[in-house]
């Protein structure tokens, strides 16, 4: 036990840590030197680009580093343990971590479906967590499982207690790891992540949730994301963290009013906004260089000194909408969906007789113009997914004609079906399970070009190929390298370039930057509409984020249960929502304005809780 000799009396004080990787290429220090402190019942946020240090934190505090190539170089984690006062959990062995962890300290990780075994129920993997940490039989421990689903609002508890991770849906199993996490009633709770690629709406939900457990346990929250849209909803002090270092940190009023640091500017400026209309979207090298040593340093021809110079900087006016809002549509439609109709049959009985259908596209009519971007928004099961497949004939639709340029790809025969693909492409949500692990990311450009006799020679598609890395803003020698050995964004620019590769007029997004730093993120978009521009393609762009889709569209469709809610222009719906639908939808987009922070603090019972 450790005497606390802190004038304020924290639930847990981190000081100097350092927690260092051994890779082939030499130490990474993945956390160099960082300190920062959490009072009881009080939520930090933790944010930062991937590789920032935020995630690498949270673990060497639950001391779950991966062995033996992670270990803690140095510095203290000093938690005050309910049971045990002060302590520091570096020097705590295995057996005594197992005490700590998960009974006072518990984590929810960013993705659920990997974070529950597929093989037992819910219901049977919150008992086991239960049954360790309490002395209490099974039929105790059924009870309180079933009590805690209640608690954190799982539709059919019983049900879901009896049901496998792959039968609910993305939400509902993080709402089983929330419940997991609190089962022991936790000092700390640390979030990783907990709502990348969530739906707005169900994000709004689980955002709600913790606030409720937070406040009625007089629990505190270590809440790390790369969304400072999500911390201003939640935390009440922020920590930035850029290259394993604290860079900036304050309350969040503090951070959002007035940040200091360049980083810091650029994560802020970067979001895509829903008041304004946006050219170009700012990003984090607009604001901060760094040097040879590594040191960040603002820019000397610094681009933007703040986030409103650079909005300002970046700003569409209304006489630019409207003119390219009347050149698009004085045309004649690229691609025109005429009652389109995806049925997924249900079967039941001893014999598979067909009950009843899922409706994912039920009906559904619209018109693409030439070099138009239409977005398509609304949450998981819409049917903004099966749509985009049924265009493009991966999912055959019952009924409904798809007319491309005049043709019915409905009507088209597998050869004629083939021929047309080079046409029309689509890039995936996830581009490390859409490019071939074996296959180096030359040849995965090469390949469609080869299977569609684009250019005459192997040694011509190869020159193509590095021209397109190129225009992606990837460098000729990653030609020879693997999926593996880029990160989430390069990964997409690589698929983007593969897209790009047959010169498609029509181009499909599927929730292609979702899971993306909202950095990152900016520049996928940035580039998406340059290479609009230049290589002149048609696109749908897909996505649960209705800010990310008001930036990219001229025109934005939103779904609901199969049909079309509400169509016009992006601008139009975000001022003017017709439906009560899409006013959700709208309602429940963390903004990161200053009136809602303040908004916010107010309700935390009357209290700000300042910066020490």
């Amino acid at each position: 036990m450790i005497e606390n000799n802190t004038q304020e009396n924290y639930l847990l004080e981190v000081k100097n840590l350092k927690t260092y990787f051994s890779t082939e290429n030499g130490i990474v220090k993945a956390v160099d030197d960082v300190s920062f402190n959490i009072r009881k019942g009080e939520t930090i946020g933790i944010v930062g680009e991937s590789g920032s240090g935020k995630s690498v934190t949270s673990l060497s505090i639950m001391k779950l580093l991966p062995n033996p190539i992670g270990k803690i170089a140095g510095g203290e984690i000093l938690f005050n343990s309910p049971s045990r006062g002060m302590i520091d959990l570096v020097k705590l062995k295995e057996h005594e971590m197992l005490h700590e962890r998960g009974n006072e300290i518990a984590m929810i990780f960013q993705e659920p479906m990997t974070s529950l075994n597929p093989v037992y129920t819910c219901g049977n993997q919150v008992m086991e967590v239960i049954m360790l940490h309490k002395k209490i039989n099974k039929k105790e421990a059924k009870a309180l499982t079933i009590e805690l689903f209640k608690k954190v609002e799982l539709p059919r508890p019983e049900e879901i207690f009896d049901s496998y991770p792959h039968q609910i849906s993305g939400g509902q199993k993080q709402r089983v790891m929330i419940a997991m996490a609190m089962s022991c009633e936790p000092s700390l709770l640390i979030a990783d992540e907990p709502t990348t690629a969530l739906d707005v709406t169900v994000q709004s939900r689980i955002l709600q949730l913790m606030r409720q457990l937070r406040d009625e346990q007089e629990m505190s929250i270590m809440f790390i994301t790369h969304d400072l849209g999500v911390i201003a909803e939640i935390a009440d002090r922020v920590i930035v963290m850029y290259q394993g270092k604290i860079v900036e940190q304050g309350t969040v009023w503090d951070i959002f009013s007035n940040p200091k640091h360049p980083y810091t500017k650029g994560l802020l400026a970067c979001r895509p906004r829903l008041d304004i209309k946006l050219k170009v979207l700012p990003v984090v090298s607009d604001f901060m260089d760094i040097d040879s040593k590594g040191v960040i340093t603002a820019k000397e021809t610094n681009k933007f000194q703040s986030v409103g110079e650079a909005l300002l900087f970046n700003f569409e006016g209304d006489e630019e909408v409207e003119e390219k809002r009347a050149k698009i549509i004085q045309q004649t439609p690229h691609l025109e969906i005429q009652n389109l109709k995806t049925y997924f049959p249900i079967s039941k009985g001893l014999f598979g007789k067909v009950s009843s259908y899922v409706k994912a596209v039920d009906d559904v009519s619209f018109n693409i113009y030439p070099g138009e971007t239409i977005g398509l928004v609304g949450e998981s099961g819409c049917g903004k997914t099966t749509l985009g497949r049924t265009i493009l004939r991966l999912i055959e639709p019952t009924s409904g004609k798809i007319l491309l340029e005049g043709e019915d790809i409905v009507k088209m025969k597998k050869e004629e079906l083939r021929k047309l693909r080079k046409d029309i492409q689509i890039i995936f949500q996830d581009p490390y399970s859409s490019l071939n692990p074996r296959m180096t990311i030359g040849e995965a450009i090469i390949e469609p070009m080869r299977i569609n006799n684009i250019l005459k020679s192997d040694y011509k598609r190869k020159k193509h190929a590095i021209e397109l890395l190129e225009t992606v803003s990837l460098k000729a020698q990653h030609f020879e390298r693997y999926p593996h050995e880029f990160s989430g964004g390069q990964r997409q620019r690589i698929c983007i370039a593969r897209a790009l590769a047959l010169n498609p007029k029509f181009i499909i997004c599927d929730e292609s930057v979702s899971a993306l730093d909202v950095s990152v993120q900016a520049q996928v978009l940035n580039l998406l509409n340059k290479l609009k521009e230049q290589f002149n393609f048609t696109c749908i762009f897909i996505s649960h984020d209705l800010s990310v889709v008001k930036f990219m569209s001229d025109r934005m469709i939103v779904m609901n249960k199969g049909r079309i809610e509400e169509m016009g222009y992006s601008e139009d719906i975000y001022y003017n929502p017709q439906s009560e639908y899409t006013k959700k939808l709208i309602a429940a987009i963390p903004r990161g304005d200053l009136e809602d922070i303040r908004k916010a603090q107010l309700k935390r019972k009357g209290k700000i809780i300042t910066a020490s």
